[in-house]
């Protein structure tokens, strides 16, 4: 199998998952048509309320999108299906990088479906406003990509819906993509040192012209390092069993 006709099958395989799209787009848009509809001319956290909960909702189901790979790797081993991807030609750097692709372009369809509910909901920004609003977003996707991968191959493919679905909400929840839990103090504090938190704030530091500041950066870097490194180790570890 060349590398071409198997990211086509991943990328076909992945767009047939209808529970998925119902997961990583469904939901977020219809929370976004409901909450944001019906208040489209409040603000929250000193932008737009339109333009923060369609951040938020894009950082939610594309945070979905990425992770979900974790459920097609789940499901291929306990078919023994990556056993055999094994012993064939096909690099593991291949079934990897599919696995990632497949998922960022999920996540692009429900990057470019939010954004055009949300220019129907009133939201505005320039050219570059939005380019540099979705670079971030691409880039804190990162973790999440290398996150799914990892929850792969340490669950079950009966365990791994509930755990990721249970990830994602809870990163969600604290990062604000529903609104922000806490204005100052210790929360905040916490919730700065994780991805998702910079997820939601793209739009509001795309607004400003000024991009993530220093500390984003670092939060990404880490996470991505950190989940790379554990995610190298469980790899290992389960194909060693195998």
């Amino acid at each position: 199998m060349t590398r071409s006709l198997y990211l086509r099958y991943e990328i076909l395989r992945t767009f047939r998952n209808r529970r998925f799209l119902l997961f990583s787009l469904g939901f977020p848009l219809i929370l976004f048509l409901v909450v944001g509809g019906a208040n489209r001319h409040a603000s929250l956290d000193g932008i737009a309320f339109p333009l923060y909960y369609m951040t938020g909702m894009t950082a939610w189901g594309t945070m979905i999108a990425v992770v979900s790979s974790g459920g097609r790797i789940a499901a291929e081993r306990q078919a023994g299906w990556t056993r055999q991807m094994r012993i064939t030609p096909l690099p593991a750097r291949t079934y990897f990088s599919s696995k990632v692709a497949s998922g960022y372009l999920m996540a692009g369809l429900s990057i470019v479906v939010l954004y055009a509910v949300g220019i129907g909901l009133g939201v505005r920004l320039s050219a570059g406003q939005w380019l540099t609003m979705t670079g971030l977003l691409l880039v804190g996707l990162i973790p999440f990509a290398v996150l799914g991968i990892m929850l792969g191959h340490l669950l079950t493919s009966d365990s791994i819906g509930p755990a990721m679905g249970g990830v994602t909400a809870v990163l969600a929840l604290l990062g604000g993509a529903w609104g922000p839990l806490a204005t100052k103090g210790v929360l905040l504090e916490v919730a700065k040192w994780l991805p998702s938190y910079w997820l939601v704030q793209a739009g509001k530091t795309a607004v400003g012209g000024q991009g993530w500041p220093a500390e984003a950066w670092v939060v990404v870097a880490v996470w991505t390092v950190v989940s790379c490194v554990l995610a190298v180790r469980v790899y290992r570890r389960d194909t060693a069993r195998m």
